[in-house]
């Protein structure tokens, strides 16, 4: 097709990243873990949460928020329960690495909990939870930045929290079940995109700083600032407001660092928490009851002819399975937003698959 999107090596895509991040400063082995986990985001179709975030990563590099080099520091752990200071090392890495430590303790407690504090940003969300649930482990991931304001509380017009995003993977008979969703009506990356293209929403998901709703993602970027709206909008937001009431006391609350604090840098507050079925009702029958409940999600019968029920996760795992097979689709402005990035650090860029 004449406008069909350039496709790219999935290897080539990692190897471009990992690449820009090495010359930057960061330390090989963490560079991996990063691009690979931006790359899973993108293969899953969450252009806003994959490589779209390496040129603020890089800029943050350059001045001298990120951490280059080293391991999250365990500042308390007991039993199951570990509470972390990622030191504002790069998010994917903290994040994968605090799934390995709860790996290896799952098989003693069951349930491990670790929260996170002081992590640099750490990308999509969805892209950690596969690996875990192709072992047969639940997952839950949650996360907030303590040094953002973007989404209103509902009633209220001055921004008091980010979009508060969490994840749950769930293992069934067949695919896992992938959730991730936000605790607001859109994402701070999203808005910029739009915003970027000089588009707008399709809903009026967002308010002006007077309070009035807007589908116009530069009120965002206006002095006052306007808000993003909780999940719900104007009729049913205060449910997506205790959802980010939630998610902000189960990072920064339970990890001991937050808002109260005014930290100035970019970063994220995170809980995760891995949970082993074989300590409750056992795996078998945990993966006959979700499996039998997504298919009868299946069956209940589409709303418009053509357009089946999706399990959450389903869509992004077809298009990883396709887009592994048959080369990544970047959203247009992603790669050229890198080439400076690619001049400057002397890295040559990926070439799109037949060219």
């Amino acid at each position: 097709m004449k406008n069909e999107l350039p496709r790219y090596l999935n290897s080539a895509l990692k190897r471009f990243a990992s690449e820009l991040l090495c010359r930057s400063g960061v330390e090989p082995s963490i560079s991996e873990v990063v691009a690979d986990v931006l790359v899973e985001g993108d293969l899953l179709g969450k252009s806003t949460h994959g490589l779209q975030l390496l040129g603020p990563y890089l800029k943050s590099i350059a001045a001298g928020e990120m951490k280059l080099t080293g391991t999250p520091r365990i500042l308390k752990q007991k039993a199951g329960n570990t509470t972390m200071d990622g030191d504002y090392l790069p998010g994917p890495f903290v994040v994968r690495h605090a799934v390995e430590q709860a790996l290896e303790r799952i098989g003693e407690f069951g349930v491990v909990t670790t929260v996170i504090r002081r992590s640099h940003h750490i990308a999509c969300l969805q892209a950690y939870l596969k690996p875990v649930t192709d072992l047969g482990y639940m997952m839950v991931l949650m996360s907030s930045d303590p040094s953002v304001k973007s989404v209103s509380a509902y009633g209220g017009v001055k921004p008091v929290c980010t979009p508060n995003p969490f994840a749950v993977g769930i293992p069934t008979s067949k695919d896992p079940i992938l959730i991730d969703v936000s605790a607001s009506t859109t994402t701070n990356g999203r808005s910029m995109q739009l915003h970027k293209l000089g588009e707008t929403f399709s809903s009026r998901c967002l308010l002006t700083s007077e309070g009035t709703p807007t589908n116009d993602p530069a009120v965002l970027f206006a002095e006052p600032a306007g808000t993003i709206q909780p999940l719900g909008g104007m009729d049913f937001g205060h449910k997506g407001f205790a959802l980010a009431i939630l998610v902000e006391t189960l990072t920064s609350a339970l990890g001991g660092y937050g808002r109260v604090d005014a930290p100035k840098q970019w970063g994220s507050s995170v809980y995760l928490q891995l949970i082993d079925p074989e300590c409750f009702g056992g795996l078998e029958n945990y993966r006959s009851e979700t499996g039998f409940f997504a298919e009868t999600c299946r069956a209940s019968g589409p709303e418009s002819p053509g357009a089946p029920v999706r399990m959450p996760g389903e869509q992004g795992l077809a298009l990883r399975a396709s887009q592994l097979k048959d080369g990544v689709r970047l959203y247009p402005a992603i790669m050229p937003s890198l080439e400076k990035w690619a001049t400057q650090l002397g890295v040559e860029p990926p070439r799109p698959i037949g060219t």
